[in-house]
């Protein structure tokens, strides 16, 4: 059955009926699948994204009737993620596809999504920025005459001065914190990263919360997590995500922060603003966020020069000139 379908593909009219909707070839289904994404040279997390879409669509055209693709029916597709999801969502099941499609191309499927656009990005940030009052309020009501008050301190300060996202902290170790020159920095398995290559500088006083933390903790072996649960049931364990999350938003909750504009993401928005607004270079700031396309960082830059030089007071002020 698998070598009849093979050579079908070869002749190049497979429809994606044949491909994946007749019950009988559902096995061979699941055989392309795995082969899509066994020829993908990403790490384990994006296969699994790039699977995810692969299905997605499968899904959308079984349920939709659709025996043989068109171009129009990509487009439809794309019709349907767009009344769907978000932007960025979308980008990802379009690159998902395109991908997928690259691969059947390479088994004799005309490819229809290679001119297939994600949809178009914000030029702004779905998470608000704090401000210095904010951020103030937030570290000082932070009990740290105990263990979890310590932790929540140094888990906050150190994500609010290196813009470190929830699963780089995750997955850091105690002994990830090393010296490079005169500097002490917390070495992290970045995003889509599979090793620990990339590392952010600590500062004196985001050094001094983690290392008060640690010494109340008093744990002896440097492999353990860097950021630990007190819960009973994972005590000891690496903070998750989601417990991280948890523990930003009781942070904020505390001084009377309730948003869903304003979450663990808005810590890492707010250092890279910090960092400009304190006279870091754009290139300086890139690093920090580690920002693949310095694009991204000339947001923050841009917000910056926005509210510092708006229009709109300018007018305020000719306004009240002539007693408007």
């Amino acid at each position: 059955m698998e070598l009849a379908l093979n050579q079908s593909l070869l002749a190049g009219n497979t429809s994606i009926k044949d491909l994946f909707f007749n019950e009988k070839l559902f096995q061979v289904n699941e055989a392309i699948l795995e082969k899509f994404v066994n020829s993908l040279d990403e790490t384990i997390a994006t296969k699994e994204t790039y699977l995810k879409g692969a299905r997605k669509f499968i899904k959308w055209a079984t349920d939709n009737g659709i025996e043989e693709v068109t171009y129009e029916d990509i487009l439809s597709y794309k019709t349907y993620l767009r009344n769907n999801y978000t932007a960025s969502t979308i980008s990802m099941y379009v690159t998902s596809l395109k991908r997928f499609y690259k691969y059947l191309e390479t088994k004799g499927i005309k490819n229809l999504a290679s001119d297939l656009k994600g949809a178009k990005q914000s030029r702004n940030f779905k998470k608000d920025t704090l401000s210095i009052d904010q951020v103030k309020d937030i570290l000082n009501n932070i009990d740290r005459t105990n263990l979890e008050g310590l932790r929540d301190y140094a888990l906050v300060k150190l994500l609010l001065t290196t813009g470190l996202r929830t699963i780089e902290i995750e997955r850091a170790n105690i002994e990830d914190i090393r010296s490079v020159g005169t500097q002490n920095v917390l070495y992290i398995q970045g995003k889509g990263r599979q090793d620990k290559d990339d590392f952010v500088v600590l500062p004196y006083n985001t050094l001094k919360a983690i290392q008060d933390y640690l010494k109340a903790r008093n744990v002896k072996d440097s492999k353990k997590p860097l950021f630990a649960s007190l819960s009973d049931r994972t005590n000891g364990q690496a903070l998750k995500t989601r417990s991280i999350r948890d523990i930003v938003k009781k942070t904020f909750k505390r001084v009377g922060i309730v948003s869903d504009k304003i979450t663990t993401h808005s810590l890492r928005h707010t250092a890279i603003t910090f960092s400009l607004l304190g006279g870091a270079s754009l290139q300086e700031a890139q690093n920090m966020a580690r920002h693949s396309n310095i694009n991204t960082t000339l947001i923050y830059a841009h917000n910056i020069d926005r509210m510092a030089n708006n229009g709109e007071s300018k007018v305020e002020k000719l306004l009240k000139d002539n007693g408007i």
